[in-house]
């Protein structure tokens, strides 16, 4: 093991050890009244039953915590929790838990402190799946992994200025913010995760095309339809115009399976071309519409299952409520569909132009020779 990665190592092992240990004793970054479970009590149990006939049970604990910051740090504070078995809306706590708390200042007895739980503290489980998914990157990835995580933390940045940019400025439309993004996402991604070659060149042209083209698709269908059968009644809570907003969602949306798909028709077919030099542009035109339809079927379907299994707690609400059918479908699944046939589209579109998009850097490079 060369200096370099020992120091490498080095550094993410303190990170990871320095991360552990801060956000075990961060309360005093907190605004908010943080206490530690330490007793808890189940005061009453009640069984109840709705108009459907479903039936729930109701729970009350007794919970005595620890307060762990603020003027009261060190006191103990009695609060209430009542949860159900089906945990819709709450949930059980446990000793060791820690939760975000409002002290209660109308108490009648000063020395028994009583607040009301706002929301758990998670943010140390938070950081311990990060800390999975990073050492998994880097096992597996190793250089390309580390490039991996850079991209992905750049990204989330960016989309982040993005969003607050639109929020605080009125002057520029969210799908001019939505494109721009889109280009530094796969610029940014590509580069950093394949390097700078004709491979990568190949996929970014080709993953950009294949984007705005099925987001130009989906805009037309939906002029010629009216956008008859999309249901926009969950988005109508935001102050600005939910079509756009929906559309903004679909481009973004579209952009990780149309950039998958291209970087896999560039790497296929320049690691057919790499191992034969002489390999005629037929033959890859060839292997590489097999290797589209090895990968349109499975893009496909991990599209529309990443954008319906978001909704299955939805469907199951409605139907326990005894909503039709057709009503439960078209209320919840008329968006995800659309945006997983725009997603679909995208990757078809993407499979020919890919293709021909790596065959012209292939002949461009031959040239050069």
């Amino acid at each position: 093991m060369g200096y370099k990665q020992i120091t490498l190592y080095s550094i993410i092992a303190f990170c990871f050890v320095a991360s552990i240990f801060w956000v075990n004793h961060n309360y005093s970054f907190y605004e908010r009244p943080i206490a530690k479970v330490i007793e808890i009590h189940l005061e009453d149990t009640t069984e109840v039953t709705d108009m459907y006939q479903n039936k729930d049970h109701l729970f009350t604990q007794s919970l005595i915590a620890e307060l762990k910051n603020g003027q009261e740090q060190g006191q103990r504070i009695h609060l209430t929790n009542q949860y159900s078995s089906s945990k819709a809306y709450d949930q059980e706590y446990h000793v060791g838990d820690e939760l975000f708390i409002s002290i209660d200042t109308n108490t009648k007895d000063e020395s028994k402190l009583t607040g009301t739980i706002e929301d758990v503290k998670r943010d140390k489980y938070v950081l311990i799946v990060a800390w999975i998914f990073i050492f998994t990157l880097l096992f597996v990835g190793k250089k390309q992994g580390l490039f991996s995580i850079i991209s992905l933390v750049v990204n989330a940045i960016l989309l982040s200025y993005a969003l607050d940019v639109y929020l605080n400025t009125s002057g520029i439309g969210l799908l001019f913010i939505s494109s721009i993004s889109i280009i530094l996402f796969t610029v940014i991604s590509l580069l950093l995760s394949n390097g700078f070659n004709e491979k990568t060149y190949a996929a970014i042209i080709a993953t950009l095309l294949g984007t705005f083209i099925s987001l130009l698709i989906t805009y037309l269908v939906m002029l010629f339809t009216s956008e008859k059968g999309l249901r926009y009644e969950e988005m109508q809570f935001i102050t600005s115009p939910y079509r756009i907003v929906f559309m903004a969602g679909l481009f973004v949306g579209a952009l990780g399976a149309v950039m998958d798909v291209a970087i896999t028709m560039s790497s296929s077919i320049f690691g057919l071309y790499e191992k034969n030099n002489n390999i005629t542009v037929k033959a890859l035109k060839a292997s590489g519409l097999e290797i589209g339809k090895d990968i349109m079927g499975t893009m496909t379907n991990i599209l529309f299952f990443a954008y319906i299994s978001g909704s299955i707690p939805m469907l199951i609400l409605y139907l326990k409520n005894a909503s039709p059918l057709a009503f439960t479908l078209s209320i919840n699944l008329s968006l995800e569909l659309a945006r997983a046939l725009a997603g679909g589209i995208g990757i078809v579109l993407t499979i020919p132009i890919g293709l021909y998009t790596t065959i012209f850097f292939i002949n461009r490079k031959r040239a050069t020779k």
